[in-house]
């Protein structure tokens, strides 16, 4: 049964769009409150500033991208290391510099134009980074889905996680008007239910929690030894938007080269105010990627309900937020485990379309390669060394394809058909 496409500018009944919205809230609430804490930065605020970034970010793009930002992983272990110097005030003026460096990259982007993508990042590459985002965060939603503090997890958060999974199948593939089109949201709501019956559920920060609350907002201080840091992930942080961006424009059926500076600027000015606040630098994020996959809903106008209910959510009621903070993992592993493996079907879906021949040797290596590499090292959680630096696998397997395409032949007759 084929699935109504929601485009990019429809606007859709509220009725319709609040429960979109949230879908996408609760999509990304888990890592906008994972990364502040291994950061050390307040959680509350970071749900905040996504809102805040999402909605520069729709503004820049004058609401012509489908996509919601939140804090980047790939910040993670240099802001740690800056922060038990500097603390969260000295990391916040790096995290303003990362968003600077942003907003350079896309004037730069701008003076010299998109050319260069094809030429360096040509659709085989592309999908090769591309894998690697999904395949690379499948890590993630198993081991909330399936384990607990590193054992395997009892029956009951295994059934959860079974449930959570299964009832986004059922409604993606059978729901009928509005139950295809939120499916991660229902599948959510029933596995938490059975949670609360199952016993998984703690109640007690609810109870602890005010309904109305103020922001700890944190302002930057200057540190040069954080700056140097942290501030030059950026770059690598650029590299991960440009694929985003590419899923986006192959699921929408647009292209989004001539969008990409601002694009790019978004997530700057969004990294700047986060910075500001005291909260993790933005980025677009890709669970709400497979969110979009899975629903076919691109209307921008639900990623403003999203963004509103992360403004005031995170920042001003801390009851609501502890509640959804009740979530036991295994119904966001279940969920996720759709969502991310739909990312990956997007870098095989985009070999289809761009023809790319498998055939040939030089295409299979340039995919095959970088992707065993990049989701190696994503599950694996290890990084390349580089002084003060830690190369995370999906810039390693960026700059990989990057290389291989450049320094491997054109087909030709030596190299038509893969060795094995």
């Amino acid at each position: 049964m084929s699935k109504r496409v929601v485009g990019v500018e429809e606007k859709l009944p509220f009725a319709k769009a609040i429960p979109l919205g949230m879908q996408h809230f609760l999509s990304m609430f888990g890592a906008t409150v994972l990364v502040p804490m291994l950061m050390g930065f307040s959680p509350s605020v970071s749900v905040m500033c996504s809102g805040i970034g999402t909605a520069l970010y729709l503004l820049v793009t004058k609401g012509k991208i489908p996509s919601y930002l939140g804090p980047s992983f790939s910040f993670v272990g240099p802001v740690v290391v800056a922060g038990a110097a500097a603390g969260v005030a000295g990391v916040g003026s790096a995290i303003v510099v990362a968003g600077v460096i942003f907003v350079v990259c896309a004037l730069v982007i701008r003076a010299i134009g998109t050319g260069w993508i094809d030429k360096f990042i040509p659709p085989v590459v592309m999908a090769s980074i591309i894998f690697v985002i999904g395949c690379g965060l499948s890590t993630t939603a198993v081991s909330e889905a399936l384990l607990t503090d590193d054992s395997v997890s009892s029956w009951q958060a295994l059934t959860v996680a079974f449930v959570a999974f299964i009832t986004v199948v059922l409604c993606t593939c059978f729901g009928k008007k509005i139950i295809n089109t939120i499916p991660v949201l229902l599948g959510a709501i029933v596995a938490y239910v059975l949670s609360c019956a199952f016993g998984l559920v703690d109640f007690s920060p609810v109870e602890e929690a005010t309904w109305i609350g103020v922001p700890e907002i944190t302002l930057p201080e200057f540190d040069l030894s954080a700056i140097i840091l942290v501030s030059p992930i950026a770059l690598v942080v650029v590299i991960e938007h440009i694929g985003h961006l590419f899923v986006i424009g192959e699921m929408v059926g647009r292209n989004y080269g001539p969008m990409l500076w601002k694009s790019v600027l978004g997530d700057g000015l969004a990294t700047v105010v986060a910075g500001l606040c005291g909260a993790p630098p933005a980025t677009t994020f890709a669970e709400n990627i497979g969110v979009l996959s899975v629903t076919r809903v691109y209307s921008t106008q639900v990623f403003w309900f999203a963004a509103i209910a992360a403004f005031l959510i995170g920042g001003f009621c801390p009851k609501v937020g502890a509640l959804i903070g009740t979530i036991p993992d295994p119904v966001i592993g279940g969920v996720s485990i759709v969502i991310f493996g739909l990312i990956a079907c997007n870098a095989l879906k985009m070999l289809v379309t761009h023809q790319i021949d498998l055939h040939q040797s030089r295409n299979i290596i340039i995919f095959g390669g970088p992707a065993v590499v990049g989701v190696g090292m994503q599950a694996l959680s290890v990084s390349i060394p580089l002084g003060d630096y830690a190369i995370p696998g999906l810039a390693v397997a960026a700059l990989m394809g990057i290389v291989l395409n450049i320094v491997l032949p054109e087909a030709n007759a030596d190299c038509e058909k893969p060795a094995v």
